[in-house]
C-alpha cells in the first residue's frame, strides 16, 4: 500500500502562483510513476501531469504546458506541482496519483493505483 497526502492548495488571484506538494508513505519502493489529476465542479477528472521515479521524464496536459512543472525529490518521497501564471478554469481539486505498476503511469485514470484526498485550488478573476 501506498498512501498519499497533499497539501498546498488556496485561493490565489489570476496571474498568481502556488505549488502543491504530495508526500508519499508507505511501499513507496514500489512505486513506478506520479502524477497530478484535477477536478472541475462539474467536470469529470482530468490528466495534468506526471513524473517518473526513475528518470524523471515527464508529460504534461496541453493546457498546462509551459505554466505548470511537476517536480520530485526521492529522498523526501515527495512530487511537488508548481503552478505559475494561474487561471480562474485552473480552479479544481487537484488529486495526487502514483502507479506501481510498469504498465501503468500513463494519462488515464484508470492507470493509478493509489491517489491522495485531494487540495482545493481556487484562482479568482
Amino acid at each position: 500500500q501506498v498512501q498519499l497526502v497533499e497539501s498546498g492548495g488556496g485561493l490565489v488571484q489570476a496571474g498568481g502562483s502556488l505549488r502543491l506538494s504530495c508526500v508519499a508513505s508507505g511501499r513507496t519502493s514500489d512505486v513506478v510513476t506520479m502524477a497530478w489529476f484535477r477536478q472541475a465542479p462539474g467536470k469529470e477528472r482530468e490528466f495534468v501531469t506526471r513524473i517518473w521515479r526513475t528518470g524523471g521524464s515527464t508529460a504534461y496536459a496541453d493546457s498546462v504546458r509551459g505554466r505548470f512543472t511537476i517536480s520530485r525529490d526521492s529522498a523526501k518521497d515527495t512530487v511537488y506541482l508548481q503552478m505559475n501564471s494561474l487561471k480562474p478554469e485552473d480552479t479544481a481539486v487537484y488529486y495526487c496519483a502514483a502507479s506501481t505498476s510498469i504498465f501503468g503511469g500513463g494519462l488515464q485514470e484508470a492507470q493509478y493505483n493509489f491517489w491522495g484526498q485531494g487540495t482545493q485550488v481556487t484562482v479568482s478573476s
